[in-house]
């Protein structure tokens, strides 16, 4: 029985060379299926390359959305594209050496899944952080199940699927891409699946260590709400996500950039597509555990 093929899409700005090193020797050792990866240089020519891979170095940094688009576009241009797309952060490690596989056969036993998500540890093979867990029950990430978000930096994601949607949306640069792809993926007939029994390993760090993060958060909540959602669940979503976006920025820090990214957000905001998802997608998200006014 042939080995199942999975191209690997690892983003970087050569700033973690100790850390994409690790990853990618822990892909590298991955058995039991056949792996084609490339390397793309988000504004730089990538310096930690494993042998074999293809490599694209960008002239400027285009965000992550749109610098994942450009590795899976590269990898399916380089002919034969395989079924499975990965999309590896490059301070992300393989605990295990049959992770891929099983997340292969995670997909198989789930047809109707679009995306396997592993769960995402920090190196004690233990803390998952809430905002890693793919569904609002955060408390109890070892609990398997249907989900309809996505942590974005590790996942196995079913190329026909991805393309059939256009992939990443990479206009969000930074933030909630995960989200606003997950939801357009339910809005053609998948869904996603948490496959908690395998890990992976990821520092634990926080997404407000980069500067855009308040700003950009903010700026995106409001942009894949008018992307994706029926006008009459608008007022639900954003009234929600902007008290407890508020009540965070007050508490934590950041209030300023937040305000500033709903500014922006709000007046930019039809800059951006207008693909509203049907009632049978809002219905199907609810039954999944997370309608979307969450």
């Amino acid at each position: 029985m042939p080995k199942p093929r999975i191209d690997v899409v690892v983003l970087t700005m050569n700033d973690r060379p100790s850390e994409e090193t690790a990853a990618q020797e822990t892909l590298l050792a991955q058995a039991g299926v056949d792996v084609r990866v490339v390397v793309v240089g988000n504004g730089c020519r990538p310096e930690v390359v494993p042998p074999g891979a293809l490599t694209i170095s960008l002239p400027e940094n285009v965000g992550i959305p749109a610098g994942r688009n450009v590795g899976a576009e590269a990898l399916r241009q380089a002919g034969n594209p395989a079924d499975w797309l990965f999309f590896l952060d490059n301070d992300a490690t393989f605990p295990r050496p049959d992770v891929l596989v099983r997340l292969v056969a995670e997909a198989e036993q789930h047809p109707e899944a679009a995306w396997v998500q592993p769960r995402l540890t920090g190196p004690d093979d233990v803390t998952t952080p809430r905002r890693w867990v793919p569904r609002l029950r955060a408390s109890a990430p070892g609990r398997p199940g249907r989900v309809t978000s996505m942590t974005e930096g590790v996942v196995l994601i079913r190329r026909e699927a991805f393309d059939k949607v256009g992939g990443w949306e990479g206009s969000l640069f930074l933030y909630h891409e995960g989200s606003d792809l997950a939801w357009r993926l339910y809005a053609a007939g998948w869904s996603g699946w948490y496959a908690a029994s395998i890990r992976m390993h990821h520092p634990l760090t926080t997404p407000a260590r980069h500067a855009l993060y308040h700003r950009l958060a903010a700026r995106n909540r409001i942009w894949i709400a008018h992307r994706n959602l029926p006008a009459p669940l608008l007022p639900f979503y954003l009234s929600a996500w902007t008290v407890i976006t508020l009540a965070r920025a007050v508490r934590g820090g950041g209030l300023r950039q937040t305000l500033r990214g709903m500014h922006e957000g709000w007046t930019t905001r039809r800059t951006q597509p207008r693909r509203p998802m049907n009632r049978r997608t809002v219905y199907r998200l609810t039954a999944a555990g997370r309608p979307p006014v969450i």
